[in-house]
């Protein structure tokens, strides 16, 4: 499976106009692209941030759309955004059947890898970090995304809502740990977020 994400920075007063634009239009459009199979909207309406990623049954798929959406999806940011930030990756690792409400949160960890530990840390987070952070109460799922040719990645992991997300961050930082001491991983940052829309097709 392979995703693109787009994450955008801009004006909080502004940040539901796009949000509402986002959340209405952009499954409609998405749907409409051969190999679609999902969608997530979050946000951070106090510092002014919103990340989307779409899911696609082939990395050509995610290409192809991107091509045929990339205008509708500036415009629909236009109101917002000061700054957008397009990126493509493997989703190596991710739990199925992702069942989501809005309100729930949303952590995203963002780090480099020695290209060469790529695999190493693959298995390290689907035998180790994974049945881990599962473990932990209101955890609803998790996915690790990879960019092996730039070394990159990044991990997602939804809980129920902002209290158990909060609650969640001791231990997964515990797991997160484990996997970055036997990878040559370098943290790069971890954000929270709301969710505002997670489909999956």
């Amino acid at each position: 499976m392979y995703v693109r994400t787009v994450y955008a920075t801009g004006d909080p007063a502004k940040i539901d106009e796009s949000l509402d634009a986002l959340r209405v239009e952009a499954p409609k459009l998405l749907a409409d692209q051969p190999g679609y199979r999902g969608y997530s909207l979050f946000a951070d309406r106090e510092i002014g941030k919103i990340m989307m990623g779409s899911w696609w049954e082939s990395e050509q798929a995610q290409r192809n759309s991107d091509d045929h959406l990339k205008e509708r999806r500036a415009a629909l940011l236009a109101p917002f955004a000061h700054t957008v930030t397009v990126d493509s990756w493997e989703a190596v690792v991710f739990t199925p059947s992702l069942q989501v409400q809005a309100g729930a949160g949303f952590r995203l960890s963002r780090f480099d890898v020695d290209p060469s530990d790529v695999d190493l840390l693959v298995q390290t987070f689907k035998n180790t970090v994974l049945p881990k952070v599962q473990a932990i109460a209101g955890f609803e799922g998790m996915a690790l995304l990879i960019d092996p040719a730039k070394g990159r990645g990044s991990v997602g992991a939804f809980f129920t809502d902002r209290a158990a997300l909060v609650a969640s961050r001791g231990a997964q930082s515990a797991a997160r740990g484990e996997a970055t001491a036997k990878a040559r991983v370098t943290m790069r940052s971890i954000e929270e977020f709301e969710v505002v829309l997670v489909e999956r097709v």
